[in-house]
């Protein structure tokens, strides 16, 4: 018997499939598509992900349901798969990420249809002769007197530049400046992450010039009306590090205009109220309680209660969701109801006494899945050796899953890790949060003994950004925290929404700290961090591989001492 799914409209958000189609017959109508198109391109929002003649796949039915698994030596995705439609250029699949009841999809192209990457070539390629010429000609103050050199586009892997941006000099005489442009095509991703890219460009371009030419500085190329996370990013590169110049163009009429760094805009972020917890826990005592009994004994004490707002209570594993508690109003009424559901996205089920068992069943899989490598009663393979018992382990899908949640999860419990100062007792994640932003990194906001916040950008996984978005969340964490509402600066915008509470918050500025296992720390990460401003004060965490087991820091590096007085608050 597998169990019911929610009735529609409990839960909203949950697209399904017109037929409905069993897990039996997607997983049959996606084979028969490879055995005839073996080459085909797996694309996502309009990146290609992955070329199937080099990919490797998965895909089953667990609990009814299908999991697709798609993974080679760049990335690693799992999807929940629940239709299937053939469509004149291959075949779409209807997607659900763990977690979000949002669906998506998956288009696999045929071997015909692969002309995305083609046409994206063409159309870089017309960039980086549209970049040489504007440089050339333009009327703009301090490019016409200067001579392009080494445009390129190539890919170079071991230095981290890839095809989406165009790269090369200006030159006068002994000296030049590094050029790096993005054209309006690309995704928004790639052009937000131009300043990543061209911090490694001037500083490749002063290694191989070794002396015997002077780059003055970095001059970023975006499309017109796309440069406002590039500016507020500029205003804390450093000044005495090189000279930087952001520039947007207008690809209709080639005309290059200035933009002044100071001006980024309005801030894309937003603070929300903190739940209280505790009441809510008091209030949902009933509920959780029935949810508890659901849980292997020797299992409740890992299992984390989290706020989602202030009418939802959610119930997690090391990090990932299993259950939640809904308050709401009966659409005939005023009467308070509560709902309760297990699972989540695509998987989420109403909790009713029909399904309690076997869903009970499905939560002690769970736990018997997603457990620390070091447990020894563990139910993979309990009777073989420790290696093969953590190499087994290592394949399940529920242990990767979502390894940030983990290890945001364990971090939380062990702050001190990171840095003795910092106050387990006052940890939030992505607070504030960003707009409409999807940026596949998890934000904590903490605070030290001293009333210093402190801003944890982490990553379980390598991530050329890492820098750059960590230095995102900790410009827009410092300009909520200057939003005072009095003279003394004594209370905040974040004490005014609930964070913090009972914690004189310092006037200092943040510390931001990056964190990351120690073999997934990005090579060109030391990199970018060496020409941040020294107003951000800055440390990069390595934490040992066995993360999961224990956490402990294996080396940290720090940001030089900002010589003189620190930063005044506000300024």
């Amino acid at each position: 018997m597998k169990p019911s799914r929610a009735e529609p409209g409990a839960i909203a958000g949950e697209p399904r499939p017109v037929p409905q189609q069993t897990p039996a017959q997607i997983i049959s109508a996606f084979e028969a598509f490879l055995q005839e198109h073996p080459k085909s391109a797996v694309v996502e929002d309009g990146k290609v992900l992955f070329d199937m003649s080099r990919a490797h796949y998965s895909i089953a039915e667990a609990h009814g349901r299908c999991t697709l698994h798609l993974w080679d030596e760049e990335r690693n995705i799992v999807r929940t798969v629940s239709g299937a439609t053939m469509r004149a250029p291959g075949l779409r699949l209807t997607t659900h990420r763990f977690g979000q009841s949002k669906a998506g999809s998956l288009d696999l192209l045929k071997d015909r249809e692969r002309r995305a990457p083609l046409g994206r070539e063409g159309i870089r390629t017309r960039y980086l002769r549209l970049l040489e010429r504007v440089s050339m000609r333009s009327n703009a103050p301090g490019w016409g007197e200067w001579t392009p050199e080494g445009f390129r586009t190539a890919m170079d892997l071991e230095k981290s530049f890839g095809p989406a941006y165009t790269r090369g000099s200006l030159v006068q005489g002994q000296q030049a400046w590094a050029v790096i442009g993005v054209n309006a095509e690309e995704s928004t991703a790639i052009v937000e992450g131009i300043l990543t890219l061209g911090v490694l460009w001037l500083d490749h371009c002063r290694q191989q010039a070794g002396g015997r030419r002077l780059y003055r500085g970095l001059r970023v190329v975006v499309p017109a009306g796309m440069g406002t996370l590039t500016a507020s990013r500029l205003m804390w590169v450093n000044p005495q590090a090189a000279q930087w110049e952001l520039w947007e163009l207008d690809a209709r009429t080639e005309e290059l205009h200035r933009r002044d760094a100071a001006d980024h805009g309005n801030l894309t972020t937003r603070l929300v109220q903190a739940a209280d917890e505790s009441s809510m826990r008091e209030r949902f005592r009933d509920a959780t309680q029935r949810v508890m009994a659901l849980v292997p004994e020797e299992g409740r004490s890992l299992v984390e209660l989290r706020a989602r707002g202030a009418t939802e209570l959610a119930f997690l594993l090391h990090g990932l969701e299993f259950a939640r508690i809904r308050a709401g109003y009966s659409g005939q009424s005023f009467n308070r109801v509560e709902e309760t559901s297990v699972g989540a996205g695509a998987s989420e089920t109403v909790l009713t006494p029909a399904n309690a068992g076997i869903l009970q069943e499905m939560i002690a899989a769970l736990f018997e899945r997603r457990r620390a490598a070091h447990a020894q009663a563990d139910g993979i393979g309990a009777n073989r050796s420790r290696p093969l018992r953590n190499k087994l382990r290592a394949t399940d899908l529920l242990y990767r899953m979502q390894p940030e949640r983990w290890l945001e999860s364990m971090l939380r419990r062990e702050l001190d890790v990171i840095d003795e100062r910092l106050d387990p007792a006052h940890v939030y994640t992505q607070v504030p949060a960003f707009a409409a932003s999807d940026r596949g990194m998890l934000d904590l906001l903490g605070v030290s003994r001293d009333g210093r916040l402190a801003v944890i950008e982490l990553k379980a996984e390598e991530d050329l950004q890492l820098a750059m978005q960590g230095l995102d969340y900790w410009v827009r964490v410092r300009w909520h925290h200057m939003q005072a509402s009095d003279a003394g600066g004594s209370l905040g915008e974040f004490q005014r929404h609930g964070y913090f509470r009972g914690v004189r918050l310092s006037a200092e500025p943040p510390r931001l700290y990056l964190v990351c296992p120690a073999l997934r720390v990005h090579p060109a990460t030391e990199t970018v961090l060496r020409y941040f401003s020294p107003r951000v004060e800055w440390e990069l965490v390595a934490l040992d591989e066995r993360w999961r087991e224990k956490l402990r820091v294996v080396w940290r590096k720090r940001s030089a001492p900002m010589p003189g007085a620190r930063e005044p608050f506000g300024g």
